[in-house]
């Protein structure tokens, strides 16, 4: 029925129309029968969650149906893959397959080039040429794939099934950042919900508080709640060869992140800390050194590259809370399209009953006795990046994504918060160890809850729609901008330059088109056209035109008039007016148009001028200090020596005390030295460079 609802031509009660998407998005297009079909799926997941036998399989599969309508909304609507960002993606991919090289001086997201390279293996040996289907289907499918850790993640906490299966619903139906298209850090997220149910499932630690509590003061309150029963169970029964299979592949997780992504390592490293501070992990403190010097060494000496000339674009951010926090709140929910403004509100409307169940779902399970410590520790530990950089305006996006595990978990013990019953003969919960007065039947409560749930989980579905697809009416690709990009690639030799407009010049203002599929050497998107509300003022935008060499366009799309219009109030019929006073200027000629796109160039080039060459992509090496051969001498060393005592330490806290001693008085001084030259080097090269 939805699938139907949304592919069949569009007519009454079926069919989507692009026409008819406004400032609300996709969700002002959709036909009734589309939330319907929805509305049923929601429905007969909590018919079967309400059953007394936990349908796992048949759970999973409604659960995957609901993510299937959600997020893959935009793929069965869209004739092109949505999101623009999302084909500079696939053009990394293309350069890496086609040169067999990196190119850290083209973009600073190539000195991370992991996911970039596994997939232009991955096309290249499968002969895929067209990435057109991979791009389209990669957010749903990504959807998908955060499904399986984080039911494991589940597994491994004390709650009833429904608290469970709620919780995955609840990952399904808030995450609306789309952050999941064809990206490092939709890959690398995976890969950090794994790291964290390996953590769990593998090298968990639950151990209740037996010392009395102390009599008063904050000593006291802290004592009460390590004297709680723990939210999470205990690993028992793993055999050594598991926990050393598992500990690699957490050293390889971590190391495929530190090399495809800047900030998903240090979400994984802030987790194994926290679990090491409050006592929820079997691991050592070697681990944390361990993988923080792997992050400090990639940055250090694989990305000298990028920030050699830069420094203060890696560190000016640190420690600036408050600013990084504005530029994540304030400068993202400014418009000035009403239907627009509704989506902003939305996001936010979001982000704050999640929080607020979560916080209720986490008093309800203390006033049970239970202290879920471990989704405390997955909710906060995103939060501290706010003291690293604002990440051109997106870490509170990605914060709110990395909290999302730990909030969706918490909030689900505000509807299910009793605990699971004692074994499998029993299929009631058991009754909650805090002792007080039942004010309701047990059964009607459960009813109720039951009922609240189903209730804000179609609210959720809902205001999903409009937080995810808002945008839609600019992220949302045509062929026809597709097209018009083809036609420059096709005549990019030796080079070419593509100019899009801004409403204001600056270093971190993103095109709004398809940009950057192919032959990145070769096309720059540098250049910006700055533009004004009155169409008929193409001064700015014909001057930057022709100050800019030859093989030079200046491209005017559908996506880009769309986005000037909901986020800085342009007329309805700017971009017809805009690009008939283009049309009427006798200093641009127009060399491409179709209905969504129209490309111009400088129509008074002197004859001869020649198109420049584009520039070298090799570099001429990484700068280096002195000191360098010293630093990766102790950074062999120190990884050597921590690793071998974690492995060590497998066998047991009291397993050969004197092996372990000895390989720390090697690491230390080893991990001085390596962090030393790590930091010599950021202050020497900057200086020269």
């Amino acid at each position: 029925m939805y699938i139907l609802a949304l592919k069949v031509p569009p007519g009454p009660w079926r069919g989507v129309d692009p026409a008819d998407i406004d400032g609300l998005g996709l969700i002002s297009a959709l036909p009734a029968t589309a939330f319907i079909a929805i509305l049923i799926m929601i429905v007969s997941f909590f018919v079967t969650v309400s059953q007394s036998t936990d349908r796992k399989f048949l759970l999973l599969f409604q659960i995957a149906a609901i993510t299937f309508a959600l997020h893959g909304a935009g793929a069965l609507v869209a004739d092109e893959p949505r999101f623009p960002t999302a084909y500079i993606h696939a053009g990394f991919v293309e350069f890496i397959g086609r040169t067999g090289e990196t190119a850290i001086n083209i973009d600073a997201r190539m000195g991370w080039p992991g996911f970039f390279a596994l997939f232009a293996f991955v096309t290249k040996a499968a002969g895929i040429s067209d990435m057109t289907t991979i791009l389209q289907w990669t957010p749903l499918l990504s959807n998908l794939l955060y499904l399986l850790p984080f039911v494991l993640i589940l597994r491994q906490v004390v709650a009833t099934t429904r608290a469970r299966w709620f919780a995955a619903l609840l990952f399904v139906l808030v995450q609306w950042i789309g952050q999941d298209y064809f990206s490092p850090q939709g890959f690398t997220f995976a890969l950090y919900l794994a790291f964290v149910a390996i953590l769990l499932r593998w090298f968990g630690r639950v151990e209740q508080r037996t010392k009395p509590v102390p009599p008063k003061g904050l000593r006291k309150w802290i004592g009460k709640l390590d004297a709680m029963t723990p939210g999470e169970l205990a690993n028992t029964g793993t055999f050594r060869a598991d926990k050393l299979l598992m500990l690699m592949l957490l050293v390889a997780l971590f190391l495929a992140s530190v090399a495809s992504h800047q900030i998903t390592p240090f979400m994984m490293l802030g987790v194994v800390t926290a679990f090491l501070l409050f006592k929820r992990t079997t691991l050592t403190w070697a681990l944390p050194f361990f993988l923080g010097l792997i992050v400090l060494a990639w940055i250090s000496y694989l990305t000298v590259g990028f920030w050699a000339s830069q420094i203060d674009t890696i560190f000016g951010g640190l420690g600036n809370i408050l600013q990084n926090l504005r530029s994540n709140t304030g400068d993202r929910i400014e418009g000035t399209d009403p239907a627009h403004a509704m989506v902003l509100q939305a996001r936010l409307g979001i982000l704050a009953v999640i929080l607020a169940c979560a916080a209720a779902g986490l008093l309800r399970r203390l006033r049970r006795g239970v202290f879920d410590r471990s989704a405390l520790i997955l909710l906060c530990v995103p939060v501290l990046a706010l003291g690293l950089q604002s990440y051109g305006g997106e870490i509170g996006l990605r914060i709110y994504m990395f909290a999302l595990p730990g909030a969706c978990l918490l909030a689900a013990y505000a509807f299910f918060p009793n605990l699971p019953a004692d074994s499998a003969d029993v299929r009631e919960e058991t009754v909650p160890l805090r002792k007080r007065n039942v004010r309701f039947n047990p059964q009607l409560t459960k009813r109720i809850s039951l009922v609240l749930a189903a209730c804000f989980a179609v609210v959720f579905a809902m205001a999903f729609l409009l937080a995810r697809y808002g945008n839609e009416k600019f992220e949302r690709v045509t062929t026809g901008e597709v097209a018009a990009l083809h036609y420059v690639y096709d005549h990019d030799k030796p080079s070419a330059r593509v100019l899009y407009l801004v409403p204001k010049e600056g270093p971190e203002v993103t095109p709004t088109l398809p940009w950057g599929e192919r032959d990145i050497e070769r096309v720059s998107f540098s250049e910006q056209a700055l533009v004004f509300k009155d169409p008929s003022k193409i001064e700015n935008a014909v001057a930057k035109l022709k100050s800019a060499p030859r093989n030079s366009y200046l491209m005017v799309s559908r996506g880009q008039v769309s986005y000037l219009q909901l986020n800085e109030g342009f007329p309805a019929d700017w971009g017809e007016r805009f690009r008939a006073a283009l049309d009427k200027s006798p200093d641009v000629k127009r060399v491409y148009a179709n209905q969504d796109a129209a490309l111009y160039t400088w129509k008074k080039f002197v004859r001869g001028t020649e198109i420049p060459e584009p520039n070298p992509y090799e570099g001429r090496g990484d700068p280096t200090s002195p000191w360098t051969p010293v630093g990766i001498a102790a950074l062999a060393v120190t990884w050597v020596a921590l690793f071998s005592y974690e492995i060590i330490r497998l066998n047991g806290p009291n397993r050969a005390p004197r092996a372990r001693k000895r390989l720390l008085f090697l690491a230390v001084p080893a991990f001085a030295v390596a962090l030393a030259v790590i930091v010599e080097r950021f202050l020497y090269i900057a200086a020269n460079n």
